[in-house]
């Protein structure tokens, strides 16, 4: 089961920093900060920069987190509330399928986020090597997905449009 969860954690969790690398500094194809600033100050987050920044931030080290097995459910908790905001501000509109830019992925995501948290880190992680308990409880953990879907909606709810210009 340990080498189950290592494989799980590692996919999920370095396929998630990656991706936020390539917001904070534009590896493996990404726009680094001044382009995903601006695409986000398009989606209505403003100011896009800061946004892009913090979504970055939160995807690396959710993810760093989850694939190193630190911090119990603290980095799954930060990729529901990065997917939930992606698929809030950008993937619902478009259906369920990623061949159309919908939200299949981000739910992969979130699911594989969850099982993790609830499965706990297993043998091969940090947290097993430095016996810490930090978010491991359930209802700990379940205060954190709480935390996280608030923290999304709040995300999503501080959009708002481009000034008029004339």
């Amino acid at each position: 089961m340990s080498i189950a969860l290592l494989i799980v954690r590692l996919i999920l969790g370095l396929g998630l920093a990656a991706h936020g690398t390539q917001k904070l500094f534009g590896w493996f194809g990404g726009h680094g900060l001044d382009g995903t600033g601006g695409f986000f100050e398009n989606l209505g987050f403003r100011p896009g920069k800061m946004f892009a920044l913090m979504a970055g931030l939160g995807e690396t080290a959710g993810g760093l987190l989850t694939a190193f097995g630190l911090g119990g459910a603290l980095g799954p908790a930060l990729i529901v509330l990065v997917m939930l905001v992606a698929i809030g501000a950008v993937h619902i509109t478009k259906g369920f399928f990623v061949t159309n830019g919908g939200w299949e992925l981000n739910a992969v995501y979130i699911a594989g986020a969850i099982a993790v948290a609830f499965a706990g880190s297993g043998l091969y992680s940090l947290d097993n090597a430095f016996n810490l308990q930090f978010l491991t409880d359930p209802m700990q953990i379940w205060y954190a997905f709480a935390a996280a879907v608030v923290v999304a909606g709040i995300n999503l709810l501080a959009r708002r449009p481009a000034p008029k210009t004339e």
